[in-house]
């Protein structure tokens, strides 16, 4: 079994010193070429992916100053950014190795050098050369994820005047470090607004932590966000970050901001505060710098009024308010919304379907969705995979019944003042008491509807 490793290039204008270092190198690494003209450096390096170059500082021209190995160097970097290069010369002494490491080289070897510490650091920029690469790799995967989830409006499209309102709000606030405070149903893209605040900040080359705190038990949540030290408690084997400590100089994301029990709400109060943390079990406190983003399908006004969530903690958390309308609020987005699913699951699943049918359509937009766009995502993804036609129809889409729109109300008379107010008790309860969308569903003006609830008593 070949075990070695490692791809060496060699430039020196002494035919002698190449064949030494080929005789003594071929044994420890995979490959190793020699060549007397550096000339020949762009054209080696284009046709092989050397892990690193041993390079001559002096050739015939100029024989002690190193100008021509810095040239090269030069060239190389150019060529390579990461490229691995090592300098070998005869004339070495401390101005040129500080003057070689600084120009971008990563040692420096004197000759006649020691084979011992010659192998030795040749294998260890061998090492440096697979770690950068194994950075690198991972560092594209990364922006490559990032892109493809993180896109300011990945997934969270629309063309309603409801959510042309969130996406003027999004890029109003993004820039800044304003807390933000995301309301909305299960469903809505809360995370997606809170991911889109946050590619577009001042922070978003920093890390982006999401918490739910609806997961966390109370008796976890100081060790969960604010960490602890070994021997805190039975459990904590070693010192462990928090949260907080981790999202420090990026953007934290605290989801279900209403699930918090009211006694820990006090607690992040006070870290919000101060800006900083306490590990559980430690002395000293810990400075952090968080952007804070919190989100909730709870109405936290009125748990407010309940006693059941801190105003102060509330005045704390929503600099700025999003609210999310519900799917069934923004019909209009249904279509184009089915569009970008079909399209995403067509390439995902392989199919050939090219579009929804008319009734198809139809259907999508009398459907109510409690569950909002995630539902649809999730309907049209089974509906995908189920489907063996190249458009899907009304019966791919199996949907409650209960839930959808039958443009049918249920009237207890046919009195026409009880039917009046029955729509209208219908209507506010729709639209949350908006009297304006209200208004303009029923075709009457905002004083005629203010008329009519008075004298409905609602």
């Amino acid at each position: 079994m070949n075990d070695k490793i490692g791809k060496i290039l060699a430039i020196d204008d002494n035919e002698d010193i190449l064949f030494a270092l080929r005789l003594l190198l071929k044994t420890h690494f995979e490959q190793v070429d020699a060549n007397i003209y550096p000339e020949k450096l762009p054209e080696l390096i284009k046709n092989n992916d050397y892990d690193v170059i041993l390079l001559d500082m002096n050739f015939k021209k100029d024989a002690i100053s190193g100008k021509e190995g810095y040239f090269w160097l030069e060239k190389i970097l150019k060529l390579d950014p990461d490229a691995v290069v090592i300098f070998m010369t005869a004339y070495g002494d401390t101005e040129k190795a500080v003057r070689s490491i600084k120009a971008g080289a990563v040692d420096f070897i004197l000759k006649p050098w020691q084979n011992d510490k010659l192998i030795a650091t040749v294998s260890s920029a061998v090492r440096l050369r697979r770690s950068k690469r194994e950075s690198n790799s991972l560092r594209s995967r990364q922006q490559e994820i990032s892109q493809v989830l993180d896109q300011p409006f990945q997934d969270f499209i629309g063309n309603s005047k409801e959510m042309q309102e969130v996406f003027s709000t999004i890029k109003k606030v993004a820039a800044t470090d304003a807390n933000i405070l995301i309301l909305g149903e299960n469903g809505t893209g809360k995370e997606l607004v809170a991911r889109a605040l946050y590619r577009n900040s001042l922070r978003s080359n920093d890390v982006f932590i999401s918490v739910d705190l609806g997961s966390i038990t109370e008796s976890l949540f100081e060790s969960e966000l604010f960490g602890h030290e070994k021997g805190a408690f039975t459990d904590a084997k070693g010192d462990k970050q928090g949260r907080f400590e981790i999202a420090s100089g990026g953007t934290l994301f605290l989801d279900e901001i209403a699930n918090l029990p009211f006694a820990m709400q006090s607690k992040l109060l006070t870290v919000l505060e101060r800006r900083e943390i306490t590990r559980v079990g430690a002395i000293k406190s810990r400075p952090i710098d968080i952007r804070l983003i919190c989100a909730t399908n709870e109405s936290i006004h009125d748990l407010v009024d309940q006693n059941k969530f801190r105003q102060d903690l509330l005045y704390r958390i929503n600099t700025v308010e999003i609210k999310l309308p519900a799917l069934r609020d923004r019909t209009d987005d249904i279509p184009v919304l089915a569009e970008h699913f079909l399209s995403i699951y067509t390439k995902k699943y392989k199919k050939n379907i090219k579009r929804h049918s008319a009734t198809a359509l139809k259907k999508l937009i009398k459907y109510e969705w409690p569950g909002n766009v995630r539902e649809l995502q999730h309907a049209i993804e089974r509906a995908v995979i189920m489907s063996d036609n190249d458009m899907l129809q009304e019966e791919d889409f199996m949907l409650t019944n209960k839930e959808q729109k039958t443009g049918e109300l249920a009237f207890a008379s046919y009195n026409l003042d009880e039917i009046e107010k029955t729509i209208i008790e219908k209507l506010m309860k729709k639209y949350k008491g908006n009297i304006s969308l209200v208004a303009k569903d029923l075709g009457l003006t905002r004083a005629s509807l203010y008329r009519r609830l008075e004298k409905h008593d609602l």
